[in-house]
């Protein structure tokens, strides 16, 4: 879907040398959609190099070779064990969790342990890739796609994630896009991608609810979104306001799942034929079953019937079946309830059930599936079923357009974005021993729970003495073997803290940290202080402390809203600072900032090092994989030029051009030199470095240049003699008309463009040029074809710009203008005074004779003359 620039209205605001662009990721499990914002360049989905708007999600290896996307995905069925297709469900997965024992019942890819207890998939040859490592690849693919459309770099990228994506998930996505070498400008949700997209084009005058159901290709989620119209206060400007108000998902139901069922109703026909042979313990065959399940699904979407056929399965046996739709529906009968339940989970979150909603909007590409529409269409009411989004690019437009209104280079329809979290985050902390001898109580408190806006912050407050520690966690286990602790943070100097706090006269001073939950959905503990108020002792401050109160909590512990502020008013002061306190005392509130450390102690990230080193990774093989090309390409180009050399050699007629223009002894050594490139190609081309593919080149075409040459000059020789002639014939027409026109306007007593030494220096230059080019025109004309030329036409070209430039000057000048003469009258001599008076009179000047001159100004041809 092409959308309107006058909708989407990107109207660059910065100046056209510092443009950026931004891209949008929709990364799917089974496809990638991408989408590039750039000025001057349509709103649309990013084109692969074949054209195609779903990019699979695909890295494959075929012998050494790299490939992307839908070459990668048709390789699974020859190198299983090189092909890694649905990583979406390795992101940040443990080895032993669910989602990694899933990915290991849909591909044949070989998976191990790494040292962060994640998965990594290891090639045939042994080599070892990260998840993070191998969708940076595909992320690094999307990103030269979209350079070559941009014709810059593009560094700047929004990436569409699932709303139930933890923090480690989010954090294996953010990490590869770093490796990958792009900027993350923000994560979204891609429900709130779908909503963003659906408001692009529409105006709301009253609040509208809807339900965004996406099937995709890992998962099915349900969104509940209102939409409402805003005016900002300040300037009157009026917007679309999102407001994500609840949240459903599946994990186990989606497209992939379905490709899965029916290739096992296809392996178990297989063996049901093939008595005694198991097609599930071969690789190639399963994806082969694999590549013609994903077929047959789609045309069972359309028909009640499907014919599978694949040529060679396994064992040299052709495989042909039938299969019908109310077959595979009945493999996918444990699934029906589930495609409804997100939807109702969504509205339970929200608190509202379907009479407050407008419309179901359909998306993803899975969506499509009759029996997924069977379902929906018994819970949703037929007039609130909305199919009016495009199902597989709604995601990455509308992704798109917000991250360009996130970039600050562009200005893009006001649309602002209230998203939610979907799990409960609760932080854990040890309280303050109330005895020497007694045992700390523990204290979890739930600080983000589900559906929290994102963007908002809150601050703990603590009444501690000591270091402590606060502990990250989700309230319920997010996904089967997932663990449930985020991370750690250590809370450090807090002892010396306080007693600088205390020692300036705070009372009751106390520690307080802040935690945000971003945009994106991440949750970081920003920062953490020593917090006190210093007290007026003074008559005054004592009057306001008796009305105003205390400020400090009476509670041990205790969590609040508060909207982002300013800096502490003092933090640890430098010596100089303290000498000048001593003279005026401090009051109010006093803060000093305290050293944090976060540690993950599940699913860490990966650090700046590891990062690096991946990053290192990739470049070495860009850098190989580009140095291969290079040599293929110079290995190419060098064969199809010894080719052409030996067809110009072995047509010894003595018309053609070649071997007019070269002579015998001149062909023998090229023929001795083109056999042995031939035989070395033949022996060693393989093996070569680029280097010496060149420097073979190089020598043949050091022998064929003064052959080429040769032509070339027999070719160009008629024009540039033209071209000279040309100018003589038209320096002389000039010389003529000006000599008259000086002779007239000298009779006149008129001023002239030009001198008489002006025009007799031009007529010698003419005079040369003649001479030179009668000398050396003939010298030429004695020489043969398989000579070297005697005049060369780049010095004809030479000599004849410089009469042409000698003449330009001369006849662009302008006419001066006449002399102005004066008239004198004298008064009676008796006058006591002489008085002088004077008349101008301008005399025209008389017509002159115009040189001939062609459309632009320039002395004309032959054939114009």
């Amino acid at each position: 879907m092409r959308i309107s620039l006058l909708f989407v209205s990107l109207l660059a605001i910065v100046p056209n040398a510092v443009l950026a662009s931004v891209l949008a990721i929709d990364y799917g499990a089974d496809f990638i959609k991408a989408s590039l914002m750039k000025p001057g360049i349509p709103f649309d989905v990013l084109l692969n190099k074949d054209s195609k708007r779903k990019i699979h999600s695909s890295v494959a290896w075929k012998r050494g070779d790299r490939l992307f996307g839908q070459d990668a995905a048709y390789l699974a069925t020859r190198f299983p064990s090189d092909t890694f297709s649905h990583l979406k469900y390795l992101q940040a997965a443990p080895h032993d969790s669910e989602p990694a024992a899933y990915f290991s019942k849909i591909s044949p890819a070989t998976v191990s342990q790494n040292d962060r207890f994640l998965t990594n998939l290891t090639r045939s040859d042994g080599t070892e890739w990260s998840t993070e490592e191998l969708v940076a690849m595909q992320f690094a693919y999307i990103k030269h796609l979209a350079e070559l459309v941009a014709n810059e770099k593009v560094r700047d990228v929004i990436i569409t994630v699932p709303g139930y994506y933890t923090q480690f998930e989010r954090d294996a996505v953010a990490d590869a896009v770093e490796v990958a070498g792009l900027r993350l400008l923000a994560l979204i949700n891609d429900g709130t991608a779908v909503a963003v997209n659906y408001a692009m084009t529409r105006a709301f005058p009253a609040p509208e609810t809807h339900v965004i159901y996406d099937v995709g290709s890992s998962g099915i989620r349900a969104t509940v979104v209102e939409f409402s119209t805003t005016t900002d206060k300040k300037t009157g400007a009026t917007g679309t306001q999102i407001n994500v108000l609840g949240f459903g998902s599946d994990k186990t139901v989606g497209g992939i799942e379905f490709d899965r069922r029916v290739r096992e109703i296809l392996a178990d026909a297989f063996n049901a034929k093939q008595k005694g042979k198991d097609i599930r313990k071969d690789k190639r065959g399963m994806a082969k079953l694999w590549k013609e399940a994903q077929r047959v699904k789609g045309v069972l979407s359309a028909n009640q019937d499907a014919v599978a056929h694949v040529e060679s399965l396994a064992w040299d046996i052709d495989f042909k079946t039938k299969i019908s739709r109310a077959a595979f529906e009945q493999a996918c009968a444990d699934l029906e309830p589930k495609f409804t339940q997100p939807l109702y989970d969504a509205l339970k979150f929200a608190g509202l059930d379907l009479t407050n909603i407008t419309s179901v909007i359909m998306a993803g590409g899975a969506s499509r599936t009759p029996m997924v529409q069977a379902a929906i269409k018994t819970a949703v009411p037929a007039d609130k079923l909305s199919f009016n989004v495009n199902a597989d690019e709604a995601a990455v437009l509308g992704a798109a357009l917000h991250g360009a209104s996130l970039s600050r280079q562009f200005k893009t329809k006001n649309i602002k974005v209230l998203d939610i979290l979907a799990h409960d985050v609760q932080a854990t902390y040890f309280a303050a021993a109330t005895t020497p001898l007694g045992r700390p109580r523990s204290i979890t408190t739930t600080l983000f729970p589900a559906g929290s806006k994102v963007g908002t912050k809150k601050t703990m407050t603590f009444k501690r003495k000591d270091d402590f520690v606060i502990n990250f966690d989700y309230k319920k286990e997010p996904l089967p073997g997932f663990p449930t602790r985020m991370f750690e943070v250590d809370i450090n100097g807090v002892v010396e803290a306080l007693q600088n706090l205390t020692d300036s006269g705070a009372v009751d001073p106390v520690v307080k940290a802040t935690v945000s939950l971003s945009e994106s959905g991440f949750i970081a503990v920003n920062q953490a202080i020593a917090y006190g108020e210093i007290k007026d002792e003074s008559l005054t401050g004592k009057f306001k402390g008796l009305f105003g109160g205390s400020s400090t909590p009476e509670s041990d512990e205790s969590t609040e809203d508060i909207p982002p502020r300013p800096a502490a008013s003092s933090r640890s002061a430098d010596a100089k600072k303290e000498k000048k306190e001593e003279k005026k005392k401090v009051t109010g509130p006093v803060e000093i900032e305290l050293p944090i450390y976060t540690r993950w102690t599940t699913v860490p990230p990966l650090t700046v090092e590891q990062k690096k080193a991946a990053r290192d990774r990739l470049r070495a093989v860009d850098a190989e994989e580009l140095a291969k090309s290079r040599r293929e390409e110079a290995r190419n180009n060098f064969e199809s030029y010894l080719y052409r050399l030996r067809d110009l050699l072995s047509d010894e007629s003595e018309d053609k051009p070649f071997i007019k223009c070269s002579q015998p002894a001149e062909r023998q050594k090229l023929q001795e030199l083109l056999e042995e490139s031939f035989s070395w190609l033949n022996d060693r081309g393989d093996l070569a470095e680029t280097s010496q593919l060149l420097d073979k080149r190089i020598a043949l075409e050091t022998l064929e240049k003064p052959v080429t040459h040769r032509y070339q000059e027999i070719e160009a020789f008629p024009q540039a003699l033209n071209n000279s002639q040309m100018w003589n014939w038209n320096t002389r027409l000039f010389l003529a008309e000006a000599r008259e026109n000086l002779t007239a306007e000298a009779k006149a007593d008129l001023p002239s463009k030009w001198t008489a030494d002006e025009l007799d220096s031009l007529e010698k230059a003419l005079k040369d040029h003649e001479s030179w080019l009668d000398e050396w025109v003939e010298k030429q004309k004695k020489v043969k074809a398989n000579q070297d030329p005697v005049i060369e036409t780049r010095e004809m070209k030479a000599r004849a710009k410089v009469l042409e430039q000698h003449l330009h000057r001369l006849y662009r000048r302008k006419v001066p203008k006449a002399v102005k003469k004066k008239t004198t009258t004298t008064t009676e001599p008796t006058s006591t005074a002489n008085a002088e008076e004077s008349t101008e009179t301008e005399v025209p000047h008389a017509n002159e004779k115009q040189v001939p001159l062609g459309d632009e100004g320039k002395p004309k041809t032959h054939d114009e003359l």
